[in-house]
């Protein structure tokens, strides 16, 4: 089990020491879709959804789970976040994609907290439109993209 990072020898689980890991700049950017009927995402956009601005609330969720995510997985490092960002693009007339960009200066990167914001931005998004569309589908979900520490630059080719 030594290829696998958060398990010992004898696979039990651990948290990964990172104390001897150099502090560097990394950064992640993760997506995932909302597909949902042509309906919905007009009544997003213009706003007419009864809850609220859907895609700001959305975007507050997203950045709220990032500062959560060790608490939510359990082997992840809590992180002092140096940025949190959340972009939502329309390709077309079903599909709201979610971009989130996290920052920070540590030992340990922040794909996972760049994950969870998109994966919570993407069930706000439902929650918020389930009494229009309860067929809505999220996902993929999937890092874009992560850079620094020492396993370097990582872009995904399709997305």
């Amino acid at each position: 089990m030594s290829d696998l990072t958060h398990f010992d020898e004898e696979g039990a689980s651990r948290m990964v020491d990172v104390g001897n890991k150099a502090v560097t700049a990394r950064i992640a950017v993760a997506e995932s879709l909302v597909t949902m009927l042509p309906h919905t995402q007009k009544l997003i956009l213009d706003r007419q959804i009864s809850k609220g601005d859907v895609l700001e609330i959305a975007r507050i969720a997203g950045i709220m789970a990032t500062k959560k995510t060790a608490d939510l997985i359990p082997l992840c490092h809590p992180l002092s976040l140096t940025g949190v960002q959340l972009d939502f693009e329309v390709p077309d007339e079903t599909t709201i994609r979610i971009l989130a960009t996290v920052k920070v200066d540590g030992k340990t990167g922040v794909e996972m907290e760049a994950l969870t914001a998109v994966s919570i931005a993407a069930l706000t998004i439902y929650d918020m439109c389930k009494a229009v569309d309860r067929g809505m589908t999220l996902g993929p979900t999937r890092l874009v993209e992560k850079s620094g520490g020492k396993s370097g630059h990582f872009i995904r080719e399709t997305y």
